[in-house]
């Protein structure tokens, strides 16, 4: 009888699946029945040869990140994940428009989200400041770092250390060098899993587990596509602005679209500023986007 141990994903691969076990790296497969094994799953494995397994089982997850796929199915990208850290700079701009989408998917989702300002050995101006004291006012971490000039860090990795994190963010934002900075041996780490694998570079286009240096461990994921607006509802979109969920009981219709509706509590409570303008703005341009 082959031996069954628990293990972690950390990485897909071009063959196969990257487990983690004991320190060591496992190259394995899955059984045909399997749902889609995301990183972060702990899963049941059976020894195949040395340092070779297939995966037999996956473990109750407490959070899944899904990715939209091809024929409305979605996919898992990632798993029980505490904490999303949305990674966003002064350059080349504050894409509050993008920041909001990632948001209103963590509510819907229920990943606690946090901010990540980067770069901020440059100035931030006074209407990014303003935009910025309205999320802190909703109750979201805002966390000040610049990986060029290391300002900041201690203070990101004393909460990183806690939880499993992923880091998302636009292309420019710094997302690569902040990773860089807070696992100095990156590099080697990737190394390792190809050498693992023996696929010679280890090409990954999903996303791969890191273990910080100073405690928790970090998802990287390439790009933003996990973070569509495809499979959400407009219902789901307005409750994913936490401003707006004490206020739509308030709504005459109970199917308010928060656009024009006679009687909408969240409209007024925008043009009475009682909420943020600028984000009910934001809002509704998410609405024509979708």
């Amino acid at each position: 009888m082959a031996a069954v141990f628990q293990g972690l994903v950390i990485a897909h691969l071009g063959q196969g699946i990257a487990v983690e076990h004991d320190g060591a790296i496992w190259l394995c497969q899955t059984r045909r029945k399997i749902d889609t094994v995301a990183v972060g799953d702990q899963v049941m494995v059976s020894e195949a040869a040395p340092l070779q397994g297939r995966i037999e089982e996956i473990l109750p997850r407490r959070s899944v990140l899904l990715r939209p796929a091809r024929g409305d199915k979605a996919r898992p990208v990632a798993a029980n994940i505490d904490t999303v850290f949305i990674i966003f700079a002064v350059e080349p701009f504050c894409d509050f428009l993008l920041l909001d989408q990632y948001l209103a998917i963590c509510e819907n989702h229920n990943f606690n989200a946090a901010l990540v300002l980067n770069k901020t050995d440059l100035p931030a101006s006074a209407d990014i400041e303003h935009e910025l004291a309205h999320y802190r006012q909703l109750g979201y971490p805002l966390y000040r770092v610049s990986a060029a000039a290391s300002n900041g860090l201690d203070e990101l990795k004393a909460v990183l250390n806690q939880q499993l994190s992923i880091f998302v963010g636009q292309s420019g934002v710094g997302k690569s060098s902040l990773t860089n900075a807070l696992i100095p041996d990156k590099e080697l780490k990737t190394n390792t899993i190809s050498a693992t694998t023996k696929h010679g570079r280890h090409t990954t286009t999903a996303a791969t587990l890191y273990h910080l240096p100073d405690g928790g461990d970090l998802i990287d994921s390439p790009g933003v596509a996990i973070f569509g607006l495809a499979d959400m509802s407009l219902q789901q979109l307005a409750y994913g602005y936490r401003e707006f969920q004490p206020l739509q009981d308030e709504c005459r219709f109970n199917n308010c679209s928060h656009v024009s509706d006679k009687g909408c509590a969240v409209r007024a409570a925008a043009e009475q500023g009682t909420i943020a303008p600028s984000r009910y703005q934001r809002f509704l341009k998410l609405r024509e986007k979708m």
